[in-house]
């Protein structure tokens, strides 16, 4: 069996043994490219993100316009993507308490990297389901 060392930078999670190896950013539990990942790749994360690429908006307007998710659910993620600085947050001083979100130039330039995604899951959403029907179709045989 090979021997996986990674990386002696803190923060990288690069395994120094295995190059070309694709799950090397996985190589560890406390990886901090799988937890980022696991963070922004979830489903809120992404519909706020998307949202907000719109410009600025309310804490009751995300509420509204995020289908299924809870206010404390909306919270939680809203409260993520503005400690890895994805997100920021501005209150302003009036009665009742206004809260604005919108995106930092971090969370936009996310943001084109998830576009690219979306629209290559448009461009295939018809070769997906052609290749999940032939499973389906298999798997019942």
């Amino acid at each position: 069996m090979t021997e996986v060392r990674t990386s002696e930078y803190v923060g990288s999670c690069e395994v120094t043994d295995m190059p070309n190896d694709p799950f090397q950013w996985d190589a560890r539990e406390d990886c901090e490219v799988r937890q980022i990942l696991d963070r922004i790749a979830d489903k809120w994360s992404l519909l706020v993100m998307a949202l907000l690429e719109n410009g600025t908006l309310r804490f009751t307007e995300l509420l509204r316009l995020v289908d299924g998710v809870s206010q404390r659910m909306l919270t939680v993620t809203l409260r993520q993507l503005e400690r890895d600085g994805l997100v920021s947050r501005t209150v302003h001083p009036v009665v009742p308490p206004r809260v604005d979100y919108s995106l930092t130039d971090l969370g936009r330039s996310l943001n084109a990297t998830v576009l690219a995604l979306v629209t290559w899951t448009e461009s295939h959403q018809s070769d997906i389901a052609v290749a999940r029907a032939r499973y389906d179709e298999s798997a019942a045989s």
